[in-house]
Parts: C-alpha cells; sequence; structure tokens
C-alpha cells in the first residue's frame, strides 16, 4: 500500500521506513524540510514540506495515501524549560490538531491513522500494572499524552481506524535512550536511578516497529496499545543486565535528589514506576522478537560493539 509517515527521518520512523520499504510498500513523508528528509531516508519515493505547527499538510502528499503513521515529536530529552515544555506540547498536540485537521478535508482519505503517544500517559503508578484499560496520570506527561491522543481520536470522526501507540523506553543500536546511558555504563559508573525499584517498560526497536506494522495490518485493532515488552523490569535490574553484559559495575546510585538538581523536571520521568502490560499485542497475537530484557541488550550492544575491541559477557 501507499503509507504517508511524519517522523520518518527518526531513530523509530528511519527503521520503519527500511522495514516497510523491505516489505514493498510505496512510502511518502512529511517534514518540516521535505528534500532533506528524501536525502536522509533513500526508502522514501516523496516528502513533502509541513510546518505542523502553522497548518494543515498540503492535500497533494494524500495523494492515494491508504495509511497513515504519526510519529513526529519534540524530543523530551533535555532541561525542561518553560519554552522546552512548550515545544513538547505543541509538537505533539498542535501538530496531530493540524494532520487531522488534513485528513477531514479531503474527499477520500486514508483508511487508518496510526499515532504515536507515550507510556508516560498513566504517570506514577508504583506497583500497579497498567493495561491499556488504565485509567490517565495527572503529571505533565500525563495530561499531554491525553491531549494528544485526543487530537488523534478525532479522525474517527471522519470514519478513519485510529491506533494510539503508548511506547515505552525503546533501545535500539543508533539513538534512542540507551545511546545516552551506554557512555556512563562504559565507564563504571552507571547504577539505580533514585532506588532503582520503579519499574522500567522497554521495547526493543524491532519490536516497536514490527507493532506498528503488525497495527497497519490488523484492520481491527484499534485504540490504545501499550507498545512495551513482555518482560517489563526494575530499572536497577536494567542497569545490572547492562552492567553485566559490558564488564561493567552498575551499582553507583544516582540520589533522586541529585536528579533532580540536574536535570530537573525531567528527572520525574526516569524515576517514575509503571508496570505496563502490552496485553492488547499479546491478545491479537502479536509475537515478539525480543520478550526478555537480556537477548534483547545483547543483540543492540553486537550490532554497537561488533567492529570494536569491546567484549561482552
Amino acid at each position: 500500500m501507499k503509507i504517508l509517515i511524519t517522523g520518518a527521518t527518526g531513530f523509530i520512523g528511519s527503521r520503519l521506513c527500511e522495514i516497510l520499504s523491505q516489505a514493498g510498500h510505496t512510502l511518502t513523508a512529511l517534514s518540516r524540510d521535505g528534500a532533506t528528509a528524501q536525502r536522509k531516508v533513500p526508502h522514501l519515493q516523496e516528502a513533502f514540506s509541513w510546518d505542523p505547527l502553522t497548518a494543515s499538510p498540503p492535500a497533494e502528499a494524500f495523494t492515494d495515501v491508504e495509511a497513515v503513521i504519526h510519529l513526529a515529536a519534540e524530543s523530551i530529552a533535555g532541561r525542561w524549560t518553560d519554552a522546552k515544555k512548550r515545544a513538547i506540547r505543541e509538537s505533539r498536540i498542535v501538530g496531530t490538531r493540524n494532520l487531522v485537521e488534513g485528513l477531514s478535508k479531503l474527499s477520500s482519505r486514508p483508511k487508518v491513522l496510526i499515532s504515536a503517544s507515550a507510556i508516560g500517559y498513566y504517570g506514577d503508578r508504583g506497583e500497579e500494572m497498567l493495561t491499556e484499560d488504565a485509567s490517565p496520570g495527572a503529571d505533565f506527561i500525563g495530561k499531554l499524552c491525553q491531549e494528544w491522543e485526543r487530537e488523534a481520536a478525532k479522525a474517527q470522526d471522519v470514519g478513519m481506524r485510529v491506533v494510539r501507540l503508548r511506547t515505552g523506553l525503546v533501545l535500539g543500536p543508533d539513538g534512542g535512550a540507551l545511546q545516552a546511558m551506554l557512555p556512563l555504563f562504559k565507564l563504571g559508573l552507571g547504577g539505580p536511578l533514585g532506588s532503582g525499584r520503579q519499574w522500567w517498560p522497554w521495547i526493543h526497536r524491532d519490536d516497536a516497529v514490527g507493532l506498528i506494522v503488525y497495527a497497519l495490518e490488523k484492520s481491527n485493532l484499534s485504540g490504545p496499545v501499550n507498545v512495551t515488552a513482555p518482560q517489563t523490569v526494575r530499572q536497577k535490574e536494567f542497569a545490572h543486565v547492562l552492567g553485566r553484559l559490558l564488564r561493567r559495575p552498575a551499582f553507583i546510585p544516582a540520589p533522586a535528589l541529585a536528579l533532580k538538581i540536574v536535570l530537573g523536571e525531567l528527572s520525574s520521568e526516569l524515576l517514575a514506576s509503571r508496570l505496563a502490560i502490552s496485553r492488547r499485542a499479546q491478545e491479537m497475537g502479536y509475537r515478539f522478537r525480543f520478550a526478555e530484557l537480556e537477548p534483547a541488550l545483547r543483540d543492540i550492544l553486537v550490532a554497537l560493539f561488533s567492529a570494536s575491541s569491546v567484549t561482552l559477557a
């Protein structure tokens, strides 16, 4: 089919384009700079320039498009100043609103919208098990995700199937959260963040992409989907496994107060506990390539260090 993607140059989007292209789909993209996107992602047949904060996308971008995958959003990494929080919020809410408004104006529109959200939807929930039916959180990210999903869900009003992807910590070899962690762990400075007892819902990037493709193909799947691996782990276990694979100690704690001083409000995301369960994906029959943490991390680290002198445990 012909598929339109936003966020095609990103950590997940670039890999998704590769996989979809290999499967024979025709890909086009919406990007702030269409020419740059097309240079960066050779799998794109065409890319259209679009500023998601100012207007609906150009109608010609949707010609013959059967599905839209909306991944574009400002990264939450970095200190959350007022300006940063505004950019995080507007990129998601205003961008999604403008996209759906553009879709609503079409005389012939795609059948499905698959739209990004985040596991932060649930807020900090301690030991509570979180399936897709769980209530939302009341913190900044929780409220943001509610609004974000609400804008995407409006596409249902014009007859589109809508899938909302509540994505956890995505792990891969060339970006994402792991890229920020590795320098400290390689120095033997990794370890528990705060108490380390908080649940960290993670997923290998290939499974995150796999679930997007699965949502594309499953015409009876709609609504929220937790994009997380079946084996959610506590943060200190995550640190222990990563340290062991790298043959480095992983016991130096980073106190919660120190994280708050250094990272500000962003520290709340690292310290939040979300025991999220990918119930819908498993009930629908999705088969995870990486259901457990150690094989997932090993696969990524082998890809990263295959040409270097680093030896894994």
